[in-house]
């Protein structure tokens, strides 16, 4: 069965960071195995089941979001294993929850994580030209400054894939594309093009893998982080609905904007309202709700195979 988390209440745990989506927690070393204590570098990362759309937080959760993007991108984290390393310990959850906290609600949506300095950049690879690079080529040509050729049409497939970053903006604020000299500007180079080359080489491998059963991965988030040696991980979430922009392959069609298995039902819903895109969000209609869960259970069930009820 389905659980429903609005919000992560562990008091014996610190809050470290409560998000639009995810609450993460510092774990103690008492709470850990022997073998993982004393460095002090581990979280609880709880993907709750809150929604944000135009970068507020809406009043009603999606029941089980949280799960089902916890479940997909644990399956990416272990088929990408061999690419890049990923943030997981593989530490059980329920075994440093507080005294008193229902493993059940915990289990599907929550991992224990190594903690990780953030690498302050979006890295996004784009396969097909849609979003906010279709509305860049439109205006100049070019996505984060890579010269695309003329007369590309919206939706279309890219001759190759492209790498893409954007600045990592505030809650509340919008991230911006920018050029790769910039991103090594800000980063290093030499960080720049490790981060560039595991964002394109996930991408590939997700993509062949999600065609062959008959998705597109239009595009995708990643997020990066190093530990205390510099080594390089994959953190955060990993080729969900929400950091990714996937289409069925059956309804795909240039010059359109296919539908995706994310919260567009409910981007499509808000923008029939006279709301300013600013909190307090509107309330969502129970049928926009059951329709966007079907969306997110679908994806999970043709991507890693798994079925919720």
């Amino acid at each position: 069965m389905s659980t429903t988390l609005i919000q992560a209440d562990l008091p014996t745990l610190p809050l470290r960071h409560r998000g639009k989506v995810r609450d993460v927690f510092d774990v103690p070393d008492a709470r850990l195995p022997p073998d993982a204590q004393g460095d002090g570098d581990h979280l609880l990362i709880v993907a709750t089941d809150r929604l944000s759309a135009f970068d507020v937080v809406l009043p009603d959760p999606i029941p089980g979001k949280g799960e089902m993007l916890c479940q997909i991108s644990n399956f990416w984290f272990a088929k990408t294993a061999h690419l890049m390393p990923n943030h997981l310990t593989g530490i059980s959850v329920s075994s440093v929850l507080p005294d008193g906290a229902d493993p059940a609600l915990y289990a599907q949506r929550a991992v224990v994580t190594r903690r990780l300095r953030p690498v302050p950049v979006e890295a996004i690879a784009r396969g097909y030209l849609i979003g906010s690079g279709w509305k860049d080529y439109q205006r100049t040509g070019r996505v984060s400054g890579i010269r695309l050729p003329d007369g590309l049409r919206q939706a279309e497939q890219l001759a190759e894939p492209i790498f893409t970053p954007s600045t990592k903006a505030a809650v509340g604020e919008h991230d911006e594309n920018i050029d790769f000299d910039t991103m090594v500007h800000r980063i290093g180079a030499e960080l720049a093009e490790q981060i560039r080359d595991a964002t394109l080489r996930l991408y590939r491998y997700a993509a062949e893998y999600a065609a062959e059963r008959g998705i597109l991965l239009a595009d995708t988030k990643f997020e990066f982080g190093t530990d205390a040696d510099g080594r390089l991980y994959v953190m955060d979430e990993m080729l969900t609905p929400d950091s990714s922009r996937y289409w069925p392959a059956d309804e795909y069609e240039v010059g359109t904007s296919p539908p995706s298995y994310d919260k567009q039902i409910v981007r499509d819903h808000l923008e029939t309202l006279d709301w300013d895109k600013t909190a307090p969000g509107p309330n969502l209609p129970a049928e926009v709700i059951a329709r966007t869960r079907a969306r997110y259970a679908e994806a999970l069930q043709r991507l890693a195979g798994i079925s919720v009820d």
